[in-house]
């Protein structure tokens, strides 16, 4: 018989694995942006009672949409000599595994967004379809980045209906500009599986444009983000601590561009991770030091 103990580390392990499938630490990048949203929404700190319900709605709503995921994907990552060691093509987690995961990570994000607001709620299933659509984009149309930056917007737009219950133009902007960093940044990440991709009849920016399109179409993405952060610093009444935090995320894009301009992909992980993360933590302590100053927010 397996003792209890021996129950334990065997759960345990699993869900090590599961975190580890999932890039649970990777959550670093749209986690801060929602704290924008509901910091400029509350006009200052938020409670802790709403901080810790978006902390938990994110958690669960970036768990669900990683395992759809991998579960979807599994046959492809199975296929392609760059994921084909991930958990499940490895055999490292049972697909029945995953799928418990997934459903206790919606009913989390479900029940988060039922402590926060009905209007939370009522658009969680908009939330939850666009997370599963992703997954299936790839096989049929080249915009799965913009997709992808549909489901990372959600978490500053989601945060600021979790405080004000409304849409409004701040939010909008904000959203908006996860939307285009994030599928720029994305479109970068692709260019390592191009070659699989393109013999496999999947569809991506890379595969349309090929390198130098695609190093081009991010670029003019990230443009597109520090103009509607522009928009965001004038709409909110943002001041200069702001401003200082927008230039260094100008700082940052433009370093992160740099490294990647020849298309050199072993350059990836500091322009992809390191890069990223600090440009999400850079805005909102930017954003947060401007509100508790007395500029911006509601």
């Amino acid at each position: 018989m397996v003792s209890e103990e021996g129950l334990e580390k065997g759960m345990f392990a699993k869900i090590r694995v599961f975190l580890e499938m999932i890039k649970f630490s990777h959550t670093v990048f749209a986690l801060p942006f929602a704290f924008t949203g509901a910091v400029l929404a509350a006009g200052g700190m938020p409670s802790a009672h709403q901080v810790f319900w978006i902390l938990m709605a994110m958690v669960g709503a970036r768990t669900a949409a990683m395992g759809m995921n991998r579960l979807i994907d599994a046959e492809i990552d199975a296929r392609n000599p760059r994921t084909a060691s991930r958990a499940i093509p490895a055999g490292l987690i049972g697909t029945g595994t995953v799928i418990l995961f997934i459903v206790l990570s919606i009913l989390l994000m479900l029940y988060a967004a039922w402590q926060l607001n009905p209007l939370c709620l009522y658009l969680s299933p908009v939330a939850l379809f666009f997370l599963w659509l992703y997954s299936y984009c790839k096989r049929f149309t080249s915009l799965a980045h913009v997709v992808l930056g549909i489901c990372l917007a959600a978490a500053p737009l989601g945060a600021w209906i979790a405080i004000r219950g409304t849409v409004e133009v701040p939010a909008i902007l904000l959203g908006l500009a996860v939307l285009f960093w994030v599928a720029g940044f994305d479109i970068l990440y692709a260019l390592q599986d191009l070659d699989f991709d393109r013999a496999s009849g999947l569809h991506s920016i890379p595969v349309r444009l090929g390198v130098n399109g695609s190093l081009w179409a991010a670029r003019v993405f990230h443009l597109v983000m520090l103009g509607l952060l522009a928009g965001l610093y004038l709409s909110a009444g943002l001041g200069p601590w702001f401003l200082a935090g927008l230039a260094a995320t100008i700082a940052m894009l433009g370093y992160e561009h740099w490294l990647l301009r020849h298309g050199d992909l072993t350059k990836l992980d500091a322009a992809f991770f390191t890069m990223n993360g600090y440009i999400s933590i850079t805005l909102f302590v930017a954003t947060l030091a401007d509100v508790l100053a007395g500029r911006g927010g509601a």
